[in-house]
């Protein structure tokens, strides 16, 4: 949103604000999404997320839409925020983002989310635990998973 825009939203009267807002978030999603359904009725929280929201995620024309919206379906996956993610599969629906589509972000979602648990843990074991001997014999199950195969 341009400066001046916000400037005068500020300006009118708060509920007014909140309205027009709703109505147009209504009309871009087909929908309000539950926290700004629950934000309405405070202005003062309401108006500075759905404007701080817009900025990044509907204002700047780097990203189309459909990338915008894969990219949410994809952290809401991996964050496992189901009703965010439930919405954003909705909205990819609405612009025609195919279910393939929608599970390639999921998929590449979870495989970051995988790597990520395995990276933190590891580091964490190594900081822990690693004082530069081999900890496992040669007989552990773990290490010689592959063994007989």
């Amino acid at each position: 949103m341009e400066i001046e825009k916000i400037r005068k939203a500020l300006e009118k009267d708060p509920d007014e604000v909140v309205s027009k807002l709703l109505d147009q978030i209504e009309k871009n999603y087909g929908e309000i999404p539950y926290i700004l359904n629950f934000l309405k009725d405070t202005p003062e929280l309401f108006i500075p997320k759905v404007l701080y929201d817009n900025s990044i995620m509907r204002e700047f024309k780097r990203m189309d839409p459909k990338t915008i919206e894969l990219i949410s379906i994809g952290i809401s996956a991996a964050i496992r925020c189901e009703h965010c993610l439930k919405m954003h599969i909705r909205i990819a629906n609405r612009l025609g983002i195919s279910k393939e589509e929608i599970f390639d972000a999921i998929l590449i979602a979870s495989t970051l989310s995988t790597a990520a648990v395995l990276a933190e843990g590891t580091r964490a074991l190594d900081s822990e635990l690693d004082d530069g001997n081999d900890i496992c014999d040669e007989k552990c199950d773990v290490c010689n998973v592959f063994e007989d195969i």
